[in-house]
């Protein structure tokens, strides 16, 4: 497995290494000693997945302390613009956002450590999403920030967005607990 850090401290692009053959793939996207010889989390308490057909915007989601979460995302069906944002305070990188492509074919991974919104836009027919978190899922901890409050030059300007997505408050107007 390769790792390669991105712009955003703590953040990484995880590319497994994949066996291929006359019958498709075999991928492993999680080994605890690779993990731990990285000083990356190793202990998971989730791991769900979410289906959404193309133009689908997900995000900004993360969840609050004492719930908050390291977390890894992959898609293993499709094709998806995957997007973090920074919201600890004190980081270099504080506001700013790292986008990747991520596909089932790459196989790629993306590892967050707590402090930082995730999202996604669908750019395939139909996208499933992997999640791996090192907290359990907490409503009351669960918020988000705006979709459109980033800068981000989205490929659709009026994307397929939950109700509840696009009632967050923009980033501006968040008021972050995370330190970095």
């Amino acid at each position: 497995m390769e790792i390669h850090e991105t712009k955003i401290p703590g953040c990484y692009e995880l590319l497994p290494t994949q066996f291929k053959d006359e019958r498709g793939s075999f991928v492993k996207t999680f080994h605890e000693q690779v993990f731990s010889q990285h000083q990356l989390d190793t202990k998971f308490a989730e791991e769900y997945y979410s289906v959404s057909k193309r133009h689908v915007l997900r995000g900004f989601h993360f969840q609050l302390p004492p719930k908050e979460h390291t977390k890894i995302v992959y898609c293993v069906l499709g094709e998806v613009i995957d997007v973090v944002v920074d919201l600890r305070m004190g980081s270099p990188t504080y506001g700013s956002f790292e986008m990747f492509s991520l596909t089932a074919e790459k196989g790629n991974l993306i590892y967050m450590p707590s402090g930082l919104a995730h999202g996604f836009y669908v750019t395939s027919e139909t996208a499933i999403m992997m999640y791996k978190v090192s907290t359990v899922y907490s409503p009351e901890h669960d918020t988000g920030i705006h979709w459109s409050s980033v800068g981000i030059n989205w490929p659709c300007s009026e994307p397929i967005v939950s109700k509840r997505d696009s009632e967050f408050i923009p980033l501006a107007d968040f008021n972050s607990p995370f330190v970095y």
